[in-house]
Formats: structure tokens, C-alpha cells, sequence
């Protein structure tokens, strides 16, 4: 024997298991982020109606960038609004299932919620005056015609037999608006088929403002910069 005294060799610790997470808790999280991310950097929006063709149609799935809050002519934005323009919430459901789910949407920014969601492009600034229509039949700002080469199937206009001046009157005509402070007026570029800010002035001959509706600016939830689907025309929108 020498004399040296054996040491039984440690067993290896085996590696400690980190505890997962319960899948709600997960989900929770995931939509928390979904949530943040939609609220205050990008929302994608569906577009439900033909008023923006050729720039966007049916089915179309768009993002807004909600970081950009300068808005300028030209610019092709979301808008919230209730059941008319005027108001700024949907009116509220008696079924408690929708309202639930309304109460989600809000906070999550997917499914249905309390706001309805319009897609126009800008054209009038506020102080700015618009009105349709200069001799060539061109909507005008401060009297100045406007180069719209987005615009597709406009209202009909022939100078000097059907204009603004000629009876009856060509319905693309509207008298001069002047766009209140803080708001926006907007148009579709799919003229004959848009519900926009002068669709209950035209063919009137009477300005003032009276006839139209304006976007308030603090509900523009901010301008489209891309359209993902579908994927074979993802890409910029045409200003």
C-alpha cells in the first residue's frame, strides 16, 4: 500500500431545467408586444372599397407608419372615425359578445374595434382654398390646378358643353372650400366611386364649406408607406 488516499471523482451536476413559461402567460406577452408595436410604430390596415384604384384595391393590406406626423399634400392616409366623420367612435354595440371583442381590438389593434377606418389622399391643407374646376377641368388649390396623374375615371367634365359654367352642371364641379384649421380635406383617387370630403358639394354652386366634411388632424393615424399584400404588388404608394 502506499499510503495515498483515493477521493471518490464528484457526479457531474446535471443542468438545471428552465422552467417554461404557461403557454397564456406566452400569448400574453405576444400580444402585448403586437399591441405596443401597432399602437405607437406600424399598423397594417385591409382596404375594403375600389374609392383608392388604381393606387390601392380591394383586398390590398397596407402599412401606416404611425412614427410620421407630418402630413402633406399628396400623402394617401388612414383616418379613425365613428359611424359618420364627425364622430370619433362607432356607436357602442348591445350585443356584450361585440362589445368584448371591440374592447380587445382596441387595445391589441387586431379584429373589429370601436373606430371605423377610412383611406383618402390629401389634397387640402389647412387655410388652404379648394374647388373644382379650373378651364381644363383640374381641382385647384389657392387657385392653382393640381397634376393628379393618380386619378382614374374621374366625374365627366367637356369643356364647354358640360363644365362648370354650362347647364346642367358637370358633377365633378364644387364650389371654393376653405379647409378649416386643424383639419384635412381628401379625395379619392377613384373620383366617380369615392365618398370623400366634397361629395355633397358637387355640382352645387354654392362655397363656403358648408357642403363639405373634413378629417381632423389628431385622428389621422398616419400616412400608407407600403403595401404587403398582395405579393405580387408589395411595394411604395404613388404620390
Amino acid at each position: 500500500m502506499t499510503g495515498v488516499d483515493t477521493v471518490a471523482a464528484e457526479p457531474t451536476p446535471r443542468p438545471r431545467r428552465r422552467r417554461r413559461l404557461p403557454w397564456f402567460f406566452e400569448v400574453l406577452v405576444a400580444l402585448v408586444a403586437v399591441a405596443l408595436v401597432q399602437a405607437f410604430v406600424a399598423k397594417p390596415f385591409g382596404v375594403p372599397s375600389q374609392s383608392m384604384e388604381d393606387t390601392l384595391h380591394i383586398g390590398d393590406r397596407i402599412l401606416v407608419n404611425r412614427l410620421d406626423e407630418h402630413v402633406d399634400r399628396g400623402d394617401v392616409v388612414v383616418f379613425g372615425h365613428g359611424a359618420t366623420w364627425q364622430e370619433r367612435r362607432l356607436p357602442a354595440s348591445g350585443n356584450p359578445f361585440v362589445r368584448a371583442a371591440r374592447a380587445v381590438g382596441d387595445v391589441v389593434g387586431i379584429g373589429p374595434s370601436n373606430t371605423a377606418y377610412t383611406v383618402k389622399r390629401v389634397i387640402g391643407l389647412p387655410g388652404e382654398r379648394v374647388a373644382c374646376c379650373s378651364v381644363d377641368g383640374r381641382v385647384t388649390v389657392d387657385d392653382q390646378p393640381l397634376s393628379e396623374p393618380y386619378v382614374v375615371e374621374d366625374l365627366p367634365f367637356t369643356a364647354g358643353s358640360l363644365d362648370c359654367s354650362s347647364s346642367p352642371r358637370s358633377t365633378r364641379c364644387f364650389p371654393q372650400i376653405t379647409v378649416p384649421k386643424e383639419n384635412l380635406l381628401v379625395l379619392g383617387d377613384h373620383r366617380s366611386q369615392s365618398a370623400d370630403s366634397v361629395l355633397g358639394c358637387r355640382g352645387s354652386t354654392e362655397g363656403g364649406g358648408e357642403c363639405a366634411r373634413f378629417v381632423p388632424m389628431d385622428r389621422v393615424v398616419g400616412p400608407v408607406v407600403l403595401r404587403f399584400w398582395p405579393p405580387g404588388d408589395v411595394g411604395g404608394i404613388r404620390h
